[in-house]
């Protein structure tokens, strides 16, 4: 049987990691596995930047990408998507009581936002700053991304930017840590694949539609995030 191999980048619940070490893009692609034939492996990326995973997948590391990914232009340049099986956003966490005053991106001033290396949250976070509406930006490597949020507590950084599932879980564990804002962008998350693997794209572009209209997609969504449909950009998950 055909094996197709899946980038992953944990931890990045609800997506990946959860408790039982399963989640929405590992139900997701065993079903599309399910679906063209292939039996469905799993291969972590451990790099500190989110970019080189691309890298990896135009290396032929992956046949392709599930992880959380947020359609970009310039990740467009790099991998071509099939379309979207959610639509998402940015979302801001703080230490509530450490900074009660900020409960959206328009009290940053001053503040040190944290963000992922290679992240779409990145981009943004330095456009507020750009701005003078933040102080500065604290990168840290990809994998680091607990140690960031702990980092809210002790001042290491003063809100973290994220998108929304994956932050509503990740804070769950952490006293004082909540999410203030959601829907601070609107973002396309997707399956990648190489660019030029037409036939990939076209296989997994088909399957995923056929696991959509059966209504599988939509209890995969449900059951991962409460809500069954693909558009939740203002979803408190």
């Amino acid at each position: 049987m055909e094996t197709l191999r899946v980038g992953v980048a944990a931890p990045d619940p609800p997506f990946n990691s959860m408790p039982d070490g399963d989640g929405l893009d590992l139900d997701l692609m065993r079903a599309i596995g399910d679906k063209i034939g292939a039996t469905v492996e799993f291969v972590d990326y451990e790099g500190a930047d989110f970019t080189g995973i691309f890298d990896a997948l135009g290396d032929g590391a992956y046949d392709c990408v599930a992880a959380g990914t947020t359609v970009t232009p310039e990740r467009e340049r790099n991998a071509t998507f099939v379309a979207p099986y959610l639509i998402s956003g940015q979302a801001l966490a703080v230490d509530s009581r450490r900074l009660p005053e900020v409960t959206s991106v328009d009290d940053l001033d001053g503040l040190i936002i944290g963000v992922q290396r290679g992240s779409t949250s990145q981009a943004i976070a330095e456009r507020l700053v750009d701005d003078g509406r933040a102080g500065a930006v604290r990168v840290y490597d990809y994998n680091a991304v607990r140690t960031a949020l702990t980092d809210l507590s002790s001042g290491g950084c003063d809100a973290f930017l994220k998108l929304a599932p994956v932050l509503t879980e990740l804070v769950k564990p952490l006293p004082g840590v909540e999410v203030v804002q959601r829907g601070i962008t609107v973002e396309d998350i997707a399956i990648a694949v190489a660019p030029g693997n037409q036939a990939l794209l076209g296989r997994l572009t088909v399957a995923q539609a056929e696991l959509e209209a059966e209504g599988a997609l939509q209890r995969i969504r449900r059951k991962w995030l409460g809500n069954p449909f693909t558009d939740q950009s203002l979803a408190v998950h």
